[in-house]
């Protein structure tokens, strides 16, 4: 058993990352490739909705982005989700002097129904363009960024058009953990395979950035019928690719910024919230995915030091060299193409014992039908063994 740990394993280990390796450099490849280069001849109208509750410290600049789009046909559609804050008096003066923004004033959510779901089907209600654009509060978009994701959207034949925004991270609890979704994503679904297969669970999409045709949106029935489902954008991901319609992912770090927490405690509720949600709560799936990346990136440095200190003789130093060096790689890389400081990626096991941490708290709230978001309680969800 010792030889196994120490030697053996590692091996697997080793081949393991090779081919994680081979999906994100392909992934990477795939991305930039969405990029239109060429020119926009026709400009389908946009609706740009943003859902927004107590967001009074981003929602000035993020409106303030959106107007300075430049891209002839759109509008932006804000909505003010019942906020105990100034977000709706922010909005409201914005919209005194610009024309193109129209403020909505949200009503409670139906039963059964998430508060984010809610306000984002009454935003797409009252939407006019073409292609729907929803984005988050805490977002800020370069002027090019909607030119450009629609010259992607039209040129890729996409339906459902994401990516991944620059996360903004200040405090330490929103740098071990905001960047983890994108790099599992980027790490773990091989996009030249998740766009030829029709399986919702290679598909993801990042709610900051959801570019629909208004056709397709409604065909799969939008935010409405997600009722009180907590990772909409995931989800909505998954009926598009259920309903066998062409869903792509595009580079977009340059384009737009995201700080989607401004405390380590709120980065740290905020994945208590979703991480158990993102494998629509299925124990077994969970359970394993979390103890495989403590097995993949932990146990190797575990070896090393026990081989240091003697207490690991059938290890092999070079494979262990080799295995670390490319569980580096396996974060360097990704946090490069997502705009991630890369100084992050050399504490890549403080990052993954943190994520643990999260994982399992996530667990014991969400059986414990304990989840709550910006004062509101979630319903308790069903979860399933497998």
């Amino acid at each position: 058993m010792v030889t196994y740990l120490t030697h053996k394993l590692i091996l697997d280990l080793i081949w393991f990352q090779l081919v994680v390796l081979v999906i994100v450099l392909s992934n990477i490849l795939i991305l930039h490739r969405a990029r239109s280069r060429g020119q926009l001849h026709h400009f389908p109208t946009v609706s740009i909705l943003v859902p927004a509750r107590n967001e009074e410290r981003s929602i000035g600049g993020c409106i303030h982005s959106l107007l300075e789009q430049d891209y002839p046909t759109y509008e932006v559609i804000a909505l003010d989700d019942q906020s105990s804050d100034g977000t709706f008096a922010i909005l409201e003066q914005i919209a005194s002097s610009q024309p193109r923004l129209k403020v909505l004033v949200g009503t409670p959510p139906p039963n059964g129904m998430s508060g984010k779901n809610w306000a984002c089907a009454q935003l797409a209600d009252q939407a006019q363009g073409d292609l729907l654009l929803f984005t988050d509060a805490d977002t800020v978009f370069k002027p090019q960024a909607l030119r450009l994701t629609v010259s992607a959207m039209l040129s890729q034949q996409a339906d459902l058009l994401t990516g991944f925004p620059r996360q903004s991270v200040h405090t330490w609890g929103e740098r071990l953990l905001v960047p983890f979704f994108s790099w599992a994503v980027l790490c773990f679904i091989p996009l030249w395979v998740a766009y030829r297969l029709r399986l919702p669970a290679l598909s993801s999409a990042v709610g900051q950035m959801m570019l629909f045709r208004r056709e397709v949106y409604h065909k799969i029935g939008g935010h409405e019928s997600l009722g009180a489902v907590i990772v909409d954008d995931l989800v909505l991901a998954r009926q598009v690719k259920a309903a066998g319609l062409r869903w792509r992912v595009m580079n977009v770090a340059d384009l737009i910024t995201c700080r989607m927490y401004h405390e380590s405690q709120e980065a740290f509720d905020g994945f208590a919230k979703n991480l158990f949600a993102c494998f629509d709560f299925h124990l077994s799936i969970f359970l394993f995915v979390f103890t495989w990346l403590a097995v993949l990136f932990l146990e190797p440095l575990i070896v090393f030091v026990a081989w240091v200190l003697g207490f690991a003789p059938t290890a092999v130093l070079s494979e262990l060299v080799i295995c670390i060096g490319l569980s580096l790689l396996l974060w360097l890389i990704p946090y490069i193409e997502l705009g991630v400081p890369v100084y992050l990626g050399f504490i890549y096991p403080v990052t993954i014992v943190t994520n643990e941490v999260a994982a399992f708290q996530s667990l014991q709230l969400s059986m414990a039908g304990r989840l709550y978001w910006k004062g509101r309680s979630l319903e308790r969800p069903k979860w399933k063994w497998l």
